[in-house]
């Protein structure tokens, strides 16, 4: 009897931090889920992620600096349905920028799952470039997992 009373016990007390847990992660917030200003270069490279993560693709083609051989917003479009930008197994927590003049480069800590049920995630150090136009930070560079290869790239001339 007295152990049954213990087992009843330990159950209920797992109960409880199950229901915990529950209301914990439906109540959090997640600060990386909103647009911020973009006037800095931070500001830019969160939004950007933001915007391709939510497929807002036309916004995140505003930050798209006006370089040379910058790709159409069509190609831009074309690069997330045919899976050659593919941003969903990967996640960033954007840093500092360091400003030099009218270019930027933001610190970025870039976040890969994996598939195996007994690893956890590991990160990488990388950076976004930006560069001021008309008085606005544009992207000009960005990790893969974000960013297609061929942007900006002069085309292929046989």
């Amino acid at each position: 009897m007295k152990q049954d009373k213990f087992l009843i016990g330990i159950l209920i007390g797992i109960g409880v931090l199950i229901l915990l847990a529950l209301v914990l992660f439906f109540l959090r917030k997640d600060g990386q889920s909103e647009y911020i200003a973009d006037s800095i270069p931070e500001g830019v490279t969160h939004n950007y992620v933001l915007a391709i993560l939510n497929k807002d693709y036309q916004k995140a083609y505003g930050y798209l600096a006006d370089l040379e051989n910058k790709p159409t917003y069509e190609q831009f479009r074309q690069s997330f349905f045919n899976g050659s930008v593919n941003p969903t197994d990967a996640g960033v927590e954007v840093g500092t920028a360091e400003i030099n003049g009218d270019e930027a480069i933001v610190t970025l800590s870039v976040y890969y799952s994996v598939n195996d049920p007994f690893s956890s995630r590991y990160a990488s150090e990388d950076r976004a470039l930006l560069v001021q136009q008309n008085g606005a930070w544009k992207l000009s560079a960005m990790p893969f997992n974000f960013w297609g290869y061929d942007w900006y790239q002069e085309p292929f001339k046989p």
